[in-house]
This record gives C-alpha cells, sequence and structure tokens, in this order.
C-alpha cells in the first residue's frame, strides 16, 4: 500500500464498504483512470470551486482563473482538482437569483465535505455566488481562500462612460420618462457591459468582494482587481499557492469569520455606502457560525462610520477607479480607528499587522475621514408597527427631502399586479403618494426579487418625477437608487403587518426616528387580519423547502436548517 498520511489527500473522506484500505485503492484506482501519476497522487489535494457556465457573464473569465489557480497550487507542491457547483447569474434565473443562494450554498458545502480535499479555493463573482461560497466554507469550516472574478471595466461612450448596472437603471428611466428613443436604449443596451466581469459599480457584486475581503478570505488588495487585469490572473495563482500552505498551517473559515470581523465588515458596508443585499448575505454568513447581526446594532454603527467611498450608485466613479484609488487597503487605513484590528485573515496576520499606510490615495474616490462623502453611514434600519423586526433604508442613494413622509399608499399586491397597473392611466396616484408592493418576499414564489425598486408611474415619470418613497418586503439591486424601503420584517407572506396594508392607507416615515409606522386604528388591523389567509405551499422540490425552511430577513433568509445550532 502506498503510504499517504491519514486524512489527508485522497485518503479524506472514504467510502464506507466496511474495508478501508479497499475504499482508498477503489479511489486510486478511478484517479489513475485519469492519468495521474502515483507521484501526483501522493500531494495534499486543493478542491477549486468552478462556477463557470454559458449562462453567466459575470464568470466569463473562470476558464483562466481555474488555469491560474491550477498553476499556483501546483507549484506549491498540491494536487488541483477543479470540480462545479451552482453558477448563479442574476438576470438569466427564474424568479431571481436570490432563490437560489441557499442551494448553491447547500451545493458548495456538501461537495466541500463530501470529496476527498485538505484545503479550497473558492472562485466566484456574481451577486449571490460569495455570498453562497462564503456561507459553504463557514458551514463545512475547511480551509479556504476566496477567489472573486473581478468588475468589468467601464466603457467610454459618446463623452461618459457607463457600466452595468446602474447606467442600466438611469438610461431606463430616462426611456420610460420619454426623454430617451428606443434607437438610442438599443444603442445604450450594447454599450452597458463590454468586458468581461461583475457590475463596474458599488451594487452587491462588488461590495461582497470588499466585505469577503475584510472579513478576511480574501488576501488584501485583491478585492477589486478587474476581472481583465493580468493581477487579476496572478491573485488567482497566488490564491492556489495559499490554499497550499493552509494545509500544513492550517486556518478555519470559522477563526477567521469571527464576530469582530462581522463587525469590522458592517463598518466597511456603510461606509461603502454599499449594496442594501450585502446585509442580507452578511447576516446569513454570520449565522452560519452562530454571530448575530443586530439591526439596532447596524443603526448605531452606521451613526458612527462615515462614508467615504465615492462610487456609482451614490456617487461618480467606477470599481476600477476605486482600485486604482487604492482600494480596500486604503479604505480600511482610513477606518482603522474604528475597527477590530486584532482579527485574522487567511494569511494567517492580524490587519493591524497587514495595514500600511498607502503611498497614494486618489481622494476623488477614498475620501478622508476629515473629508467624507457624509459624516454617517450609508443604510439605516427602521422599526415601527409597520416593520415590527426592521426594514432598512439606503439612505446614501435616497432624496433627503423624503426622509420624512407622511402620505396616502398605493398598494400592489404581488409582481404580476405591480406589471399590470403601475403605468395605467387610470391608476389614481400622485408624486406624493409612498407606492408599496406586498407579497414578494422570501416566502412568496417571487422568491425576493430585486423588486423593491418600484418603476416611477411613466405618467408620472413623464411629468418630471425622478423619486418617490417606495416600500416593499423585497430587495433592491445593489445598483439602484431612489427613496426605498426594503426587507420589512415580517413579510406579507408570513403573516407581517405589510400583508394587511390597503391603498388609501397613510404610513409614516422618519429617518430621523428611524421609524416606519401604518397609521390604521387597531380594530380596522384585526378586521383585516381575521380575513388574511396565509399563501398556500408549493407541493414539491426546492420550492416547497424554501416554503418550510427559509428564515426572514432579520435572519439572512438562510433555510433554518442549515444555521448554527443554538
Amino acid at each position: 500500500m502506498t503510504n499517504i498520511p491519514a486524512k489527508r489527500g485522497l485518503a479524506r473522506n472514504t467510502a464506507n464498504y466496511g474495508d478501508k484500505d479497499f475504499a482508498l485503492y477503489l479511489r486510486r484506482s478511478f484517479a489513475k483512470s485519469m492519468g495521474y501519476s502515483q507521484a501526483m497522487l501522493d500531494r495534499p489535494v486543493v478542491g477549486i470551486v468552478d462556477t463557470g457556465s454559458a449562462y453567466n457573464n459575470c464568470h466569463r473569465t473562470m476558464p483562466e482563473l481555474i488555469e491560474a489557480v491550477r498553476r499556483g497550487v501546483l507549484a506549491a507542491g498540491g494536487l488541483p482538482m477543479p470540480f462545479p457547483t451552482v453558477s448563479l447569474c442574476e438576470p438569466s434565473l427564474f424568479p431571481t437569483s436570490m432563490h437560489y443562494r441557499n442551494l448553491a450554498a447547500l451545493d458548495t458545502e456538501a461537495m466541500l465535505t463530501a470529496q476527498p480535499m485538505d484545503a479550497a479555493v473558492l472562485v466566484g463573482g456574481c451577486d449571490k455566488t460569495v455570498p453562497a461560497q462564503l456561507m459553504a466554507a463557514a458551514s463545512a469550516d475547511v480551509p479556504a481562500v476566496q477567489l472573486v472574478t473581478g468588475p468589468m471595466l467601464a466603457t467610454p461612450f459618446q463623452g461618459e462612460r457607463l457600466s452595468a448596472c446602474t447606467d442600466c437603471r438611469r438610461y431606463w428611466a430616462q426611456y420610460r420618462a420619454g426623454a430617451v428613443t428606443q434607437d438610442r436604449i438599443d444603442l445604450i443596451e450594447g454599450r452597458l457591459a463590454t468586458t468581461a466581469g461583475t457590475c463596474g459599480v458599488m451594487g452587491t457584486a462588488s461590495t461582497m468582494a470588499c466585505l469577503a475581503e475584510t472579513l478576511g478570505m480574501v488576501p488584501l488588495g485583491h478585492g477589486s482587481i478587474p476581472a481583465v487585469h493580468a493581477d487579476r490572473l496572478r491573485a488567482a495563482e497566488e490564491a492556489g499557492a495559499l490554499a497550499v500552505r493552509l494545509i500544513e498551517q492550517p486556518i478555519r473559515p470559522s477563526q477567521i469569520m469571527t464576530a469582530q470581523a462581522v463587525e469590522n465588515a458592517l463598518r466597511v458596508l456603510l461606509a461603502l455606502g454599499g449594496s442594501t443585499n450585502a446585509l442580507i448575505h452578511l447576516t446569513a454568513i454570520a449565522g452560519r457560525l452562530g454571530i448575530r447581526v443586530d439591526l439596532h446594532t447596524l443603526n448605531a454603527l452606521s451613526d458612527s462610520t462615515p462614508v467615504l467611498v465615492d462610487l456609482k450608485p451614490t456617487g461618480d466613479g467606477y470599481m476600477e477607479d476605486f482600485h486604482a484609488a487604492g482600494g480596500m487597503p486604503a479604505l480600511l487605513w482610513e477606518l482603522r480607528d474604528l475597527l477590530h484590528l486584532d482579527s485574522i485573515d487567511v494569511t494567517g496576520l492580524s490587519l493591524r499587522e497587514r495595514l500600511l499606510e498607502p503611498a497614494f490615495v486618489d481622494r476623488r474616490y477614498i475620501r478622508s475621514v476629515a473629508e467624507p462623502v457624509s459624516p454617517v453611514g450609508g443604510i439605516v434600519a427602521l422599526f415601527g408597527s409597520l416593520a415590527p423586526r426592521g426594514a432598512i433604508l439606503k439612505r446614501s442613494a435616497a432624496t433627503p427631502a423624503l426622509f420624512e413622509t407622511e402620505a396616502r399608499a398605493v398598494v400592489f399586491d404581488g409582481l404580476e399586479d405591480l406589471a399590470d397597473r403601475i403605468d395605467d392611466p387610470e391608476l389614481e396616484v400622485t408624486g406624493a403618494d409612498i407606492l408599496v408592493l406586498k407579497n414578494a418576499g422570501s416566502l412568496t414564489p417571487a422568491g425576493m426579487p430585486e423588486a423593491g425598486y418600484l418603476p416611477i408611474p411613466s405618467r408620472l415619470a413623464r411629468a418630471g418625477v425622478k423619486d418617490m418613497v417606495r416600500m416593499s418586503d423585497c430587495r433592491m439591486s445593489g445598483t439602484a437608487f431612489g427613496t426605498i424601503v426594503l426587507h420589512i420584517t415580517p413579510e406579507a407572506a408570513a403573516g407581517g403587518p405589510l400583508g394587511l396594508v390597503e391603498s388609501g392607507d397613510r404610513i409614516r416615515l422618519s429617518v430621523k426616528a428611524r421609524s416606519l409606522d401604518l397609521l390604521v386604528p387597531e380594530a380596522e388591523l384585526q378586521r383585516r387580519r381575521a380575513d388574511w389567509k396565509p399563501p398556500a405551499k408549493p407541493k414539491r422540490g426546492w420550492d416547497r423547502l424554501i416554503a418550510d425552511q427559509v428564515l426572514q430577513a432579520d435572519e439572512g433568509c438562510d433555510l433554518a436548517v442549515l444555521r448554527a445550532e443554538g
């Protein structure tokens, strides 16, 4: 028998035939059928999670990234073993990619633990992929390095720059308002995403890359490298070599993604003016490790964390500008007095040891604490009779004049109702009303889509209305903007007060008081509650598992059975 250390390399997790030596003999036999030499099979194994897919434009560079990771693993003395998992592309999935984030996390966790590997490199980029991989890493607790695909480059076009998807939404809003012609919107469609990579603004994918770097699962400086830069391939090679080092000197995700690291990530989310989706994902990742993300704590952090990054959708720059300006090393240096500096990363070094004063910072994109974009953080949580367990608002992307609003609700009962009536010329609505969408949360067949960015009714848009207060139990794209209240919890389908709201009701929003209240007498709400019925559950498959197990937004919308015990 070949002398392979117990529980290492191919000897890990052998099938149980009642004869362990036979199980390993059989495994090596099948491995040799793929042409591996015994010398290679004796090496420690690094699994490489491959989320390449013809449906996923964000992952177009996956083949060359996987090859670069393989190079790094081989040079460091390991055996690279790429394997596929679920690939999630936001615009390619029905009903929405969020509906499948937990499926991807479950798939990845199962493969990390079931297959023989001593460490792993997790390769992903598009919005829900990185959180799914980090959730899986937290649960499997196999030494792992996260490698992100990187953002696309902005495209110079007729005197401006364009990149998905804030510019998509900006032009589409102008098209709905009649300010852009059909010919021009068709032309713009082919200029919004012209290179490989994730959205080029501080949307969900870029926010999660920055948070993964803050958490310590991505080596410092690697999260924002553009997808098409040669440095991205060098980062991939380094990730492979680092995974091999983690075999000899194991550092597990649970040692990296601690409560202090999660709080650091919350600070960075606020300083980035980052995606509201990241709050749900960070909550889910933390929940896999028994760490609770509290929305009241978020408010306290938001009031003491300045917005320092000036990128779209809240500013002017793109991710390539952020990277060239100094990226996360520069931002973390600015925030150092607000961070837990003892947190370690995949290299084993503390944040204190990793941080160095940058030689150059482009202050157009990364501001100093003394001259912030905003003195307070980009996201706040709201509580009240309409949101007993909370809702959130991205104030850095909203209209301050709408922060204190009491107005009449115009209610849409689900996505079909919204699509059918939002542009109806007979819709009774004014720019001073509050648009409310219900029954679009995680428990519904809609799967909590990015529909919280309700379109301005075309009649109002053509009259010059740029923003309105909009509320829902679903999400919005990290590339979106506007005065939008999201993740109202409990959601309508869970029996939350949102399900009782009717057109004509009055709602009060106060960002100052962090409150969101439905101004309807309790007796009337009791009458409506008596008539309310929960939605029917799907009969089978993943949809039924979601209906039985999915949690609310304040718990990250994870499956209850997948969270840490206790």
